[in-house]
């Protein structure tokens, strides 16, 4: 999948400092490797990521230092004739005059960083693999629940804003409200987000849109949080609930299979307390004990044959 990345906005997430190619408003990325050019300042442009952002480190400005100026200009020229998005470079090294001459020629964006080679990789790697992961919006809430990423699902008007809003009472973080951006990180991970426009807010009927980081504090909100369980409110008796425990229902985003929880939603039911104990529960099973497993363990020795008689001796 390509991009366009805003050159001002990435270089200001990642802390980069723009010294060429001011000018520049967008750069297309599709893929979140990085290339370090050490071979093609070598000479070798038989294969050439040249898609990549490019990464110079102490080895490659190094090595460009100690080149003839004229075999300088000409490396430096055909590796920027290739139009590679951007570059890169670490521990604030100055590039030489030649690299700023082909860069600005080539309309190419230089940006520094005062990181090490490597810590800049990882953090630029992190940033593009979150900016060209997959993602969807649902019509959900997000909240942290004991450090569990609970989605909170179902139907408009069934309640979710005014459960979220009791669990963030009862100390729990809010995340997205009404709608929740989720990014896919890698093959089992999730990320779930609010819209930067509507983040730490809620619509409560009635009351209208609250501001719950103003209201409950920071404590009460998260940026963003991993989606480990699904919770769904139906309205009346879903034909679909699981009374024991013993079934494993799952929703599946972006490939990703994620457990479900269906709670249905009477008058007088305290939503919020159970979703707390669907948290907590679900941190028992994650670590193996599955309470309805072991119940059913017990049964099926009370019934089995020569239990009574046992029993009754």
């Amino acid at each position: 999948m390509k991009v366009k990345l805003k050159l001002a906005e990435f270089a200001k997430d990642l802390g980069l400092t723009i010294v060429c190619g001011e000018e520049v408003e967008y750069i297309e990325v599709n893929t979140s490797d990085l290339n370090r050019p050490g071979l093609q300042m070598a000479g070798f442009f038989e294969y050439f990521a040249v898609n990549r952002i490019q990464l110079f480190g102490m080895v490659e400005m190094t090595y460009l230092q100690n080149l003839d100026p004229e075999l300088k200009r000409e490396r430096l020229e055909k590796y920027f004739a290739s139009r590679v998005p951007c570059v890169l470079i670490g521990r604030n090294l100055t590039p030489p005059p030649e690299m700023m001459e082909a860069a600005k020629k080539y309309s190419t964006p230089i940006l520094m960083s005062g990181l090490t080679t490597t810590k800049l990789s990882h953090k630029t790697t992190v940033y593009l693999d979150k900016v060209l992961a997959p993602s969807i919006s649902r019509h959900a809430g997000l909240l942290d629940v004991y450090g569990v990423g609970i989605l909170l699902m179902g139907d408009s008007g069934v309640g979710k804003s005014e459960t979220a809003l009791e669990l963030v009472k009862r100390g729990h973080r809010l995340v997205a409200d009404d709608v929740v951006e989720i990014i896919k990180l890698s093959d089992n991970q999730l990320i779930g987000q609010s819209p930067e426009a509507i983040r730490h807010m809620m619509e409560i009927r009635g009351l209208g849109i609250i501001d719950v980081r103003t209201l409950y504090g920071i404590g009460a909100v998260l940026v963003e949080k991993s989606i480990e369980l699904a919770v769904n409110l139906e309205l009346g008796d879903p034909i679909n609930v699981d009374r024991l425990g013993l079934s494993n229902q799952y929703i599946t985003l972006l490939g990703v299979k994620i457990p479900l929880i269906t709670i249905p939603v009477r008058p007088g039911r305290n939503l919020a307390i159970i979703i707390e104990v669907a948290a907590m529960n679900y941190r028992l099973r994650s670590m193996g004990h599955i309470t309805a497993e072991q119940l059913d363990s017990k049964l099926l020795e009370i019934i089995a044959p020569g239990s009574f008689s046992r029993g009754a001796q």
